[in-house]
């Protein structure tokens, strides 16, 4: 008689990560259990997500609210307390169980770090910033690597811009599309406090404005490797705490609209000032922040630890997303036309 396949749950799985893992660890030969609003497992359902962590050999939590929105009061709540909240019912399933799992996997934000435009933030020597987006991050690794779990190693996934079809990508895309593909420059921002610290610990107050010129920097990882990196963890019984999830190389914002304007083939891009891009992104209905922050991030632990990256030409992989992207609009207008 066969043993049991393994089983993986994650949570948080219908987002553009969870996705992609979901579907690897299928391959990988994992029973896979999916926890969240509209998955097998409810969050509602206490006793259905605890049947699911006790006995499972991988956990993985990618559940919060997009971050890709206006920092309205509402959506900000629903920032931090999506992330919380879910990190802490995870826990005292795993607590609560009599078998737990031996690896949980936590997704965190490089965002966590300063605004760094002189070196790279690693495990070791970055330096934690201040304001909205940084104390949703510290709370939710507080949550995460609260307490004693003696039998599950924990891993918080300190991801930077995750590059593939998903919306971080897609945005911007858009933007380069849209003609608004230069380099964007902060500066003078006008007073909103939509970045005004949250939580129990708040830091921070009205929005900085940085003299990046456009060269604020840009660090991403492609969605091929979080997927290997969650691969390269399960195996390495000896990391456990914050690991960033970066490619080795970062880029500058003038260099990533340059890539981006000749993915998607339009010759010039508008310099945008901050204020301008105010303007621009309440349209799109999203937050400049997530454009003009300098996030320099380096993969210390993973590079040490020999973990090595495949994807590592940026314009390449941004390449590959249009034209994986303009064959489903082909493919859509196809349909369309065909139906009438």
């Amino acid at each position: 008689m066969s043993a049991s396949p393994p089983r993986a749950v994650v949570a948080g799985a219908g987002g553009f990560i969870g996705e992609a893992l979901v579907a690897s660890l299928a391959d990988d030969g994992y029973d896979v259990v999916s926890i969240g609003r509209s998955s097998s497992v409810r969050w509602r359902d206490v006793h259905a997500v605890a049947a699911a962590v006790d006995g499972a050999d991988l956990l993985i939590n990618l559940a919060g609210k997009s971050v890709d929105c206006r920092y309205t009061d509402a959506n900000r709540d629903a920032i931090l307390s999506s992330r919380v909240d879910t990190t802490r019912a995870l826990h005292e399933a795993v607590a609560a169980a009599s078998v737990p799992p031996r690896l949980w996997l936590n997704a965190s934000t490089a965002t966590i770090y300063r605004h760094a435009m002189d070196r790279p933030n690693t495990e070791s020597t970055g330096e934690l910033g201040t304001g909205f987006s940084v104390d949703v991050a510290k709370a939710w690794e507080r949550a995460f690597f609260a307490g004693d779990l003696p039998r599950t190693r924990r891993v918080a996934l300190r991801l930077a811009i995750v590059v593939g079809d998903g919306p971080a990508t897609r945005m911007l895309l858009t933007l380069a599309r849209t003609g608004l593909g230069g380099p964007q420059h902060d500066g003078w921002v006008p007073p909103h406090r939509r970045y005004r610290g949250i939580g129990d610990d708040p830091t921070g107050g009205r929005p900085h404005g940085y003299r990046t010129r456009g060269r604020q920097r840009f660090s991403w990882v492609h969605i091929d490797d979080v997927v290997d990196v969650v691969r390269f963890l399960a195996r390495r019984d000896d990391i456990e705490g914050v690991v960033n999830v970066a490619a080795p190389k970062a880029s500058d914002n003038r260099a990533l609209m340059r890539m981006l304007r000749d993915a998607v083939g339009m010759p010039v891009g508008l310099p945008s000032l901050r204020w301008m891009l105010e303007i621009a992104m309440w349209a799109l209905r999203t937050e400049p922040e997530l454009i003009l922050k300098s996030r320099w991030v380096a993969p210390e632990r993973l590079v040490e630890a020999g973990f090595r990256f495949a994807r590592t030409d940026l314009r390449e992989a941004l390449t590959d997303v249009e034209r994986g992207r303009s064959v489903k609009r082909r493919a859509a207008r196809l349909t369309r036309s065909g139906r009438s």
